[in-house]
């Protein structure tokens, strides 16, 4: 096996979205935590995917309730990425958020995001130390005016602008 150092090392020169995944667990109490580890799976039926740590108290509440809200960072809004990156109780303080319609998912931070996705969960696969949650989207947003952040190398950036 690959020295784990090397790995992470490895692992931070791939470009990922700058996330919030949210859920409410069962006390009712709030769960969010920053993440990368965020794509789309399927355009029919519509999923996305989320890895989780085992320990995470947000998989706990993901588990629970069975959905979450994938909450795309927008640009300019990092300071809301680094507090969720963080073990707290009082993540969500400061932080303006609301309840999707229709009773599934997680807080919605649509102040600091550039688009947003309420997931039902569909699967959930153990796979290491985190589960791979699959969730089937059943509402979402987009604000047409900012560009969601994305995080390599240790540093949050954009692509607007950048051309191949």
């Amino acid at each position: 096996m690959i020295d784990l150092g090397k790995f992470k090392h490895i692992m931070a020169y791939a470009p990922g979205p700058a996330t919030v995944v949210t859920a409410t667990g069962d006390d009712g109490r709030h769960q969010g935590l920053t993440m990368s580890a965020v794509c789309s799976v399927s355009l029919d039926p519509p999923l996305v995917l989320a890895c989780l740590d085992h320990g995470s108290n947000t998989l706990q509440a993901v588990r629970s309730s069975g959905s979450f809200t994938v909450n795309y960072i927008a640009h300019g809004h990092e300071s809301v990425a680094l507090a969720f990156a963080v073990k707290s109780d009082s993540k969500f303080d400061g932080h303006a958020w609301s309840a999707p319609d229709g009773g599934l998912g997680g807080p919605v931070l649509a102040e600091n995001t550039a688009a947003f996705a309420v997931c039902r969960v569909e699967q959930m696969v153990e796979a290491g130390d985190h589960t791979i949650v699959v969730g089937a989207v059943v509402d979402g947003g987009v604000r047409e005016d900012c560009h969601a952040l994305a995080y390599a190398r240790r540093e949050f950036f954009t692509a607007v602008g950048s051309q191949v």
